[in-house]
């Protein structure tokens, strides 16, 4: 059986990947009384008196909302809310496995972003933080950025920040490792949606060097027509010396290739012409160029979103410890500074001298990880004095 169709099958055997157990022994008319009525009624009165109390009382502190609208699913595109459902699961499923987190999947069916903020905000009590997932751009920044505005937990799109967080991981040991000078590199990034945005602009805020954002018309440059807010947005801050052409021209000496676009877009001719390139290809399942292509290109360092190659790029190193360190110091926001902690975070899981050219990023397995990231963002939530209650070491 291959893989496809053992997958098919072992979600048919599932019926889920997730299941609600009570945390209350409700075994007697003692233990219903105190867990259900009248018991419960106590900490409901407190909890009406300060609604911080919320935390203390129920599970809101290690709850999270995964949520999408379906609209950009995986890479397979527009496939509605009900089929979004089972990655939405395997992210709950993610979450407790990685962090103990819990995790709840909700698939909103609206591709308003009006609607789909409102549901979103009206909801929002129950949870300690949301994720949002798989909402196409540029309907996702304007989702993220309204809910920011109205939501009073952590709000977090992950196919834009958490990507842009373990690219940003495994560019600061990749470089380490090729002796590249951060803030001196060209950077190509071919792929302008929300993921591709959100790295460029985590990579400015880590200061690696001169983005160049391309997308399917090539180099993207402040001023040009047709660009969407978010393209337009990181238009004047990418691009430096204002350059136009095609993907092949922006190749020409840099140093580092992102690509979060489609399949077999670069050769390794246009690897050659890069300056000792770190090449992570990461789209899914196919990559912008097989790994041993673009080594046979002259590429030093190669990443893909694949398990099957070294230096899989997951944004698995990200979500779990970064929900449990913003969860633990009960944090208002996620902010750009806790982000890049959360990339130096997953790059110092690796001793200096255990880095090599395939071995660039921890593996998804790797425990340290989400301890590592949730303590980093955690101090760094109190440094901005973001936090609600004080931080001690998550273990």
């Amino acid at each position: 059986m291959d893989k496809k169709q053992l997958a098919i099958e072992k979600h048919r055997e599932w019926k889920g990947k997730i299941e609600v157990i009570s945390r209350a022994p409700i075994t007697n008319r003692d233990e219903l009384s105190i867990a259900y009525t009248p018991g419960v009624a106590e900490p409901c009165l407190l909890i009406a008196e300060d609604e911080d109390r919320a935390y203390e009382f129920t599970r809101k502190g290690n709850l999270v909302a995964v949520i999408t609208d379906g609209t950009a699913v995986l890479g397979l595109g527009d496939i509605g809310p009900s089929a979004g459902m089972p990655v939405m699961e395997g992210k709950c499923a993610l979450f407790k496995e990685f962090a103990d987190v819990d995790a709840f999947p909700l698939c909103v069916n609206s591709k308003d972003v009006d609607t789909i903020v409102q549901t979103i905000a009206l909801i929002s009590k129950s949870f300690g933080g949301i994720n949002l997932e798989d909402i196409a751009a540029p309907r996702c920044f304007e989702i993220e950025k309204k809910l920011k505005e109205v939501c009073d937990i952590p709000i977090f799109h992950d196919d834009q920040h958490g990507t842009a967080i373990v690219v940003g991981a495994a560019l600061l040991n990749a470089v380490k490792v090729t002796g590249k000078e951060m803030g001196k590199l060209r950077v190509v990034i071919n792929g302008a949606g929300a993921a591709g945005i959100a790295i460029g602009k985590h990579l400015i805020s880590m200061g690696f060097g001169n983005i160049i954002m391309c997308d399917i018309n090539g180099i993207i440059c402040e001023g040009d027509e047709g660009l969407n807010s978010g393209q337009e947005e990181i238009s004047h801050i990418s691009n430096l010396d204002k350059e136009h052409g095609k993907l092949a021209d922006a190749l020409v000496g840099a140093d580092i290739f992102v690509g979060v676009s489609r399949p077999n877009l670069v050769t390794k001719e246009m690897v050659a012409t890069m300056n000792q390139g770190i090449v992570f290809a990461m789209a899914n399942p196919v990559p912008e160029i097989m790994p041993d292509e673009a080594k046979a290109g002259g590429a030093v360092v190669v990443g893909t979103g694949r398990s099957d190659y070294p230096n899989q790029i997951n944004n698995v190193l990200v979500f779990p410890g970064l929900f449990k360190g913003v969860l633990a110091v009960r944090a208002k926001d996620i902010t750009d500074e806790m982000k890049v902690a959360a990339s130096h975070a997953i790059a110092s899981v690796i001793p200096e001298e255990e880095l090599n050219t395939e071995y660039v990023i921890p593996s998804s397995f790797d425990k340290r990880v989400a301890l590592a990231v949730a303590n980093a963002v955690a101090l760094e939530a109190v440094k901005e004095g973001i936090n609600r209650i004080p931080y001690e070491e998550i273990k």
